[in-house]
């Protein structure tokens, strides 16, 4: 009768899975997020079509405007607060504020874009993102008394 029981199978090894790169060192070198290896920018801030060195396909990479948006916004109060302390400290003439403040926002933008770019693409692939698919239920609008005031 010990032929008719069954045994559970041995445990075998647990699958060792690659260790995940540090989102924001990946970011701050702007490297692939899946390998940490390969470079995810191709030029000043063109997002590559794959990485060259584990083949992850970026299609679903889309940042669009985020990275200017967060590069200004940060940048902006920075800049702000820059130039403020340097007025309220030493009221300086308009030219101080050429020469220092415009210099210092022009390369905290430039500085920090690519960065923000591959940031945003990390943490699309950490999230796996997708291109967004739109659907319509229809009819909208339609019996509204605001279309039939209209006609």
């Amino acid at each position: 009768m010990k032929g008719h029981l069954m045994t559970p199978p041995e445990p075998g090894p647990d699958p060792v899975e690659a260790p995940k790169p540090n989102l924001l060192m990946v970011s701050l070198k702007c490297r692939c997020p899946r390998c940490g290896e390969g470079p995810l920018l191709e030029g000043y801030l063109t997002v590559r079509d794959a990485c060259p060195a584990c083949g992850l396909d970026y299609s679903f990479a889309d940042p669009a405007d985020g990275p200017a948006f967060f590069v200004m916004s940060i940048v902006g109060v920075i800049g702000m607060a820059a130039m403020m302390a340097l007025e309220l400290g030493l009221h300086p003439p308009i030219w101080v504020h050429l020469v220092v403040t415009l210099p210092l926002i022009l390369i905290l933008c430039l500085g920090s874009l690519r960065p923000f770019k591959a940031w945003l693409v990390a943490e699309q692939y950490a999230r796996s993102a997708a291109p967004p698919e739109f659907s319509s239920i229809g009819k909208h609008g339609e019996g509204s008394r605001w279309r039939e005031r209209r006609r």
